[in-house]
């Protein structure tokens, strides 16, 4: 089967100074090919039914969007075509002297690989989307995608390229829930509007937002043992 994956991350700081967040996390949408044109289309109709033609972020959610914003989320639960993943990474126990020769791009692009990898079928073909950042090292997404092929030999990596956030609707939807998953493990959000969103995020799961099982397909959230162990 064709699938498209589209990602955006939140608290990027915390990869440099542990003081910045508790946790960096990135998040990526999975989507069947075929199923693109109808998501955007019921994205752009829950947009014009609330007046909203701008990006869709979760550092926009306002007590005046707070129903749009819970529209999308039940939109996005509610249909099947639809998974969401996201790696929380804990700052205080990053070690980017040991692990990634001093440079924390390095690290961000060896955990965007776990987001990926593990959520890569044997038999299927994908195209990979990232929201589009200035890199230090120009060549970081080719070797991304070279690192996917090699470990995915029975899979078929097509594509992997920097999309501007402004001009995915899917890398939106990635934003929001990202955003809404590093919220609750941080512990820093204050406004009303967020707070309740995450809780009505929790009334549909039933339960806490919280790291899930590998088995998880629908809202996979993957907290990564950088310590190695079980």
């Amino acid at each position: 089967m064709d699938f498209e994956i589209y990602c955006d991350e939140s608290g990027l700081e915390a990869l440099k100074r542990e003081d910045a967040h508790l946790y960096s996390a990135i998040g990526g949408i999975w989507m069947l090919s075929d199923y693109r044109n109808t998501f955007k289309e019921k994205i752009k109709e829950i947009k014009v039914k609330y007046n909203v033609f701008g990006e869709l972020k979760w550092k926009k959610v306002s007590p005046a969007f707070s129903d749009l914003y819970k529209e999308i989320i039940e939109y996005f639960f509610s249909t099947d075509e639809l998974r969401f993943r996201v790696i929380l990474i804990e700052s205080k126990i990053i070690d980017n002297l040991k692990y990634n020769e001093e440079d924390s791009e390095l690290g961000f692009y060896k955990f965007y690989y776990q987001l990926l990898h593990h959520w890569i079928y044997d038999f299927n073909s994908y195209n990979i989307f990232l929201d589009h950042k200035i890199n230090r090292d120009k060549g970081r997404l080719k070797q991304l995608k070279k690192v996917l092929i090699n470990s995915n030999l029975t899979s078929s990596i097509n594509q992997l390229q920097a999309l501007h956030s402004n001009e995915s609707l899917c890398i939106q939807l990635a934003d929001i829930l990202t955003g809404l998953v590093a919220a609750k493990f941080n512990n820093e959000i204050t406004g009303k509007t967020k707070i309740d969103l995450i809780r009505y995020t929790e009334s549909i799961l039933r339960k806490k937002i919280a790291p899930t099982n590998k088995s998880e397909e629908k809202f996979n959230v993957f907290k990564i043992n950088l310590q190695g162990g079980w």
